[in-house]
C-alpha cells in the first residue's frame, strides 16, 4: 500500500510539473551576450531576439556581460538557474579555446546544455584608409622590417581571431604585437583612431567604415574571397593556409528541461528562417547554419580538441 501511495505521489508530481514546462516561457527570457554592445555577437543576438517574437509567447531580452574574452558572461549563463529563463549566446572560441587556458566553471560540452547553432562568421584583417600599408604584403613586410612595431587588435586573448593572428605570425615568420580588447566594439575604433595599425574583425564590424571610406580590408581568413570585399585576397592566396572562422551558438545551464531546449531550438530555427534575419545575415557577411543539439555537440567537441592542440602549440597556456 505504501509503495502504491509513493508511485501515485510521483505521478501527481510529474503531472503537476508537465504544464509548467509545456507552457514555457511564461515570463520574458534573458539572453546573456558576453561581448559589448555594438559588436558582431551583440548585433546577432538582438536581431535574433527580434525575429523570435512571432515564435515564442514571451520576449527575449539581450543583456551584455562583457569581459575576459567572453568568459565572464558565458560563466554567468552556465551558473544560472536551469529553468530556461536564462540562456546565453556565445562563440566557439569562448567554449573551445578559453577552457584550455584558464580555470572556468565550464570545461567541455558536458558542462552546459546545447540549444542551437546559429551563424558562421568569417575573419579579416583591416586598416584605416590613411594607413601606409596598402596590401597585406605591405603590412607583413613592415612587420619583418620592424619586429614588434606593428600592432593588431582583436576582441581578446584566446578568441579565434587571436588564434588566427598567432597562426599567421608563425606562418609568415613575423613579430606582430597583439593588442587584446574587451570586444570588437573597442578594437575597431582603436584601429580607426590610429592606436593600432590593424584589426582582426568580422565582416560586419568594419563594413560601415569601409563604405564610408574610413577603412580598407587587406585579407580574409576564408577558403574563398568574401563577397562583401572581393578585392581582398585570402590568406591562402598569400601562401598561408589559415581559414578558421567563428560560429555562434546558444547554450543554457546544465539541467535545463529537455522540453525547454526543444522548444527554444525550434523557435530559433524558425526565427533564422524569417526574411528579416536572412537579409541581416547576407548584408553582414554571416552564413546561417542551424544545427540540433546533437549535431552541434559533435562539431563543438571536434573544435574543443583541435583548439586545445593549437593553444598548446602556440604557447598560449599561462605558465
Amino acid at each position: 500500500m505504501k509503495r502504491l501511495q509513493a508511485v501515485f505521489a510521483t505521478v501527481l508530481a510529474l503531472a503537476a510539473a508537465t504544464p509548467a514546462v509545456a507552457a514555457w516561457p511564461e515570463q520574458p527570457v534573458t539572453m546573456i551576450c558576453p561581448f559589448p554592445a555594438g559588436g558582431a555577437m551583440d548585433t546577432v543576438a538582438r536581431q535574433l531576439a527580434e525575429n523570435l517574437k512571432p515564435h515564442l509567447s514571451k520576449p527575449v531580452a539581450v543583456t551584455n556581460r562583457p569581459g575576459a574574452a567572453g568568459t565572464i558572461g558565458t560563466a554567468e549563463t552556465v551558473r544560472a538557474r536551469p529553468d530556461g529563463y536564462t540562456v546565453g549566446i556565445t562563440g566557439s572560441g569562448v567554449l573551445t579555446v578559453q577552457p584550455h587556458r584558464t580555470a572556468l566553471p565550464y570545461k567541455g560540452p558536458e558542462d552546459y546544455a546545447l540549444v542551437v547553432k546559429t551563424v558562421n562568421l568569417p575573419i579579416l584583417i583591416a586598416v584605416r584608409t590613411e594607413s601606409p600599408h596598402k596590401t597585406m604584403r605591405d603590412l607583413l613586410a613592415a612587420a619583418k622590417a620592424k619586429p614588434g612595431e606593428i600592432r593588431i587588435g582583436s576582441p581578446g586573448i584566446g578568441t579565434i581571431l587571436h588564434l588566427n593572428l598567432e597562426a599567421l605570425k608563425l606562418a609568415a615568420g613575423v613579430d606582430i604585437t597583439h593588442v587584446p580588447f574587451a570586444g570588437s566594439a573597442e578594437s575597431v575604433p582603436a584601429m580607426l583612431g590610429g592606436h593600432t595599425e590593424a584589426v582582426a574583425a568580422h565582416p560586419s564590424e568594419v563594413l560601415a567604415h569601409v563604405q564610408a571610406g574610413k577603412a580598407r580590408v587587406l585579407m580574409v581568413f576564408e577558403p574563398q574571397r568574401n563577397p562583401l570585399y572581393p578585392e581582398a585576397p585570402t590568406a591562402k592566396e598569400l601562401g598561408h593556409d589559415i581559414t578558421d572562422s567563428v560560429y555562434y551558438l546558444l547554450i543554457a545551464p546544465k539541467g535545463t528541461p529537455a522540453e525547454v531546449i526543444k522548444t527554444l531550438n525550434a523557435a530559433v530555427i524558425k526565427a533564422m528562417a524569417e526574411p528579416g534575419f536572412a537579409a541581416f545575415a547576407k548584408n553582414n557577411g554571416f552564413s546561417i547554419d542551424p544545427k540540433s543539439p546533437d549535431a552541434l555537440r559533435a562539431e563543438l567537441t571536434a573544435s574543443f580538441q583541435k583548439n586545445g592542440e593549437l593553444v598548446r602549440k602556440l604557447g598560449l597556456v599561462p605558465k
